[in-house]
């Protein structure tokens, strides 16, 4: 019994350092991703992981099992985006969306269903259009245009929300 224990004490610590092994490749296959000036992702994540990644889905590339994956969106939804493609921007998904979605349902899918917004052209209705943003934050996305760098919109907008919700603003833009 000792030493079948012995034995498996190197199985288990090679086994452990395979799995962190794994778990630093995916992590520095995350890096390697193509992303905007802003680092929110532009991939085309299955949906499952896109919760656990950070990165969007694709309206313009998402398939409609990913689609139909997320919270709130339902096979009439789904078909709906796939006939409205492709989409230059946000307002155009949420018009494709618009009759299918109530307005919590919407929040839900766009925070893992985006094309991040260019800080410097989007419209008021595309920024409203980032769940949780409302007026008084759009104004201030707007105020300090142009932008000519993503730091300056983490300061900027940092001085009105904390660093964790700077984060998240940042996951919906880029700048273009």
């Amino acid at each position: 019994m000792i030493r079948a224990r012995a034995s498996l004490v190197p199985f288990t610590l090679v086994l452990a350092v395979s799995i962190l092994a794994c778990g630093d490749a995916a992590r520095d296959g995350d890096q390697a991703m193509d992303t905007t000036a802003s680092g929110a992702a532009e991939t085309t994540a299955s949906a499952g992981s896109t919760e656990s990644s950070g990165a969007f889905l694709d309206p313009n590339t998402a398939t409609r099992e990913q689609l139909l994956a997320l919270p709130g969106m339902d096979s009439a939804a789904a078909a709906a985006v796939v006939q409205g493609r492709p989409y230059a921007n946000m307002t155009a998904v949420d018009r494709a969306l618009g009759s299918h979605l109530t307005e919590a349902e919407r929040d839900s899918v766009y925070t893992r269903l985006w094309r991040p917004i260019d800080l410097n052209s989007a419209s008021d209705e595309e920024i409203l259009l980032i769940p949780g943003v409302g007026p008084r934050m759009q104004h201030e996305f707007e105020e300090y245009r142009p932008y000519n760098s993503i730091e300056r919109f983490r300061r900027e907008i940092g001085k009105y929300v904390d660093s964790a919700e700077v984060a998240r603003l940042e996951r919906y833009v880029t700048i273009r």
